[in-house]
């Protein structure tokens, strides 16, 4: 059990920085390739069409958009739209430097956010598979003292109980 902590100790940290670190270069890397994408306004080719959810709320339907890439090529392409949008409004959409549709970039913070997440599921991680390790080394202890116990037993028992 001491071995088990120890390495709890030592471990959870060591994993919980290695974790850290590679969701930071990560996260530098998706900030980086991000850099180059433009809010473009979109306008709507078509009204969207009334969708609701089981929970009867409205959810944005997807309808034909044209925009202006930053470059300056003109481009089509399905957008969503939010609700009571009419044929013709504007939108504004995400895009890339060639005018390819992307998500929402990532806020500032939410880097900060994957990097504690990576650390802490990493220190859950080194906790299960040490616990894991513990448990399957007392299930093996376990069993070798009960077969000893039990082969004990079988010498002794019988000069106990007078059965042979």
């Amino acid at each position: 059990m001491a071995l088990l902590i120890a390495a709890f100790l030592v471990g959870a940290p060591l994993a919980a920085l290695a974790a850290g670190r590679a969701a930071a270069v990560t996260g530098s890397r998706i900030e980086h390739a991000q850099a180059g994408w433009h809010r473009v306004a979109a306008i709507l080719l078509r009204s969207p069409s009334a969708k609701t959810s089981p929970m009867f709320l409205p959810l944005e339907a997807l309808v034909p958009a044209r925009w202006t890439a930053p470059d300056g090529i003109p481009r089509t392409g399905e957008i969503y739209a939010p609700v009571g949008a009419k044929a013709g409004s504007t939108v504004l959409i995400w895009a890339d430097g060639a005018g390819q549709l992307t998500t929402v970039p990532l806020q500032p913070g939410d880097v900060a956010e994957e990097i504690a997440l990576a650390a802490s599921l990493a220190t859950v991680a080194v906790a299960a598979v040490l616990a894991a390790i513990g448990l399957s080394a007392r299930w093996v202890l376990d069993r070798r003292r009960l077969a000893a116990w039990d082969a004990r037993w079988k010498a002794t028992g019988p000069q106990w109980t007078g059965r042979q």
